[in-house]
């Protein structure tokens, strides 16, 4: 398993596409920081970056590299390899490459510029964008043998959680503003995990206020240290659940 993690991501920090990608975060994130000397105003403007720009090429871009490495998977699963490691391996040279390119991009700017509490969730934000949606790209890649209907999927789950969910949400609130919604606006923003990431950092940033009532909710909640718990133990189950169906899949699918 080791081996062919190690090949997958020799393989992608050699792709031009990644390194462009980590030099393009490097130059957005510097030139932020440098356009004003308030650095909380930078680190405001690459969160809006992030959850946009960070689940966008990580889906295509794991979706596309999978379907280019077919023929590589099956030269694999000829091998006495069981497929629940080549499915594992494939995914952890995945988000390991993407994730490290997040850190070179984005991380470094953020030690250099604002080394605190709230550059941390900035990062760690980022991180779970970048593991997350390449375990969605998995699972869109296995689910169909058709490279186009697997790339219009992801960019499709793309849409989903960066824009369509937040103009649902925003229905149910109007239709619904008569009733007590505190409690479901929680559950519905830890069901996407680009509203959760948003969330958490708004609360950093200590902006919460701009939100309204809603903010205020939000602040009680997410605030504590047992909302802040959940809000990870939920990222991570939105890291781990996409994997594990995908790896499901995997195993049954006809190569």
């Amino acid at each position: 398993m080791k081996t062919i993690i190690k090949y997958v991501m020799l393989d992608l920090l050699k792709n031009r596409i990644v390194l462009a990608y980590t030099l393009v975060l490097l130059i957005i994130s510097i030139g932020v920081f440098n356009m004003d000397a308030n650095t909380m105003k930078g680190v405001l403007s690459l969160m809006n970056i992030t959850l946009i720009f960070i689940p966008l090429v990580s889906i295509i871009f794991s979706t596309i590299y999978v379907y280019n490495s077919s023929e590589f998977l099956e030269l694999l699963v000829a091998q006495p390899l069981q497929r629940t490691t080549l499915g594992l391996s494939m995914y952890f040279g995945l988000a390991l490459s993407l994730s490290l390119a997040f850190l070179v991009g984005v991380g470094i700017p953020v030690m250099l510029y604002e080394f605190s509490a709230t550059g941390f969730m900035l990062l760690v934000t980022g991180l779970f964008q970048s593991v997350i949606f390449t375990g969605i790209a998995l699972l869109a890649s296995v689910k169909t043998r058709d490279k186009a209907k697997g790339i219009g999927i992801a960019v499709l789950l793309w849409f989903l959680f960066t824009l369509i969910y937040d103009a649902v949400v925003m229905l149910f609130l109007f239709q619904f503003s008569e009733y007590p919604l505190e409690k479901p606006m929680i559950a519905l923003t830890m069901l996407n995990p680009v509203d959760l990431s948003r969330v958490l950092m708004l609360l950093k940033l200590d902006i919460s206020a701009l939100m309204g009532y809603t903010g205020a909710v939000f602040h009680e909640f997410f605030g504590s240290g047992t909302g802040i718990s959940i809000s990870f133990i939920t990222l991570m189950m939105w890291s781990l659940v996409p994997l594990w169906f995908s790896v499901k899949q995997f195993k049954r699918k006809d190569l």
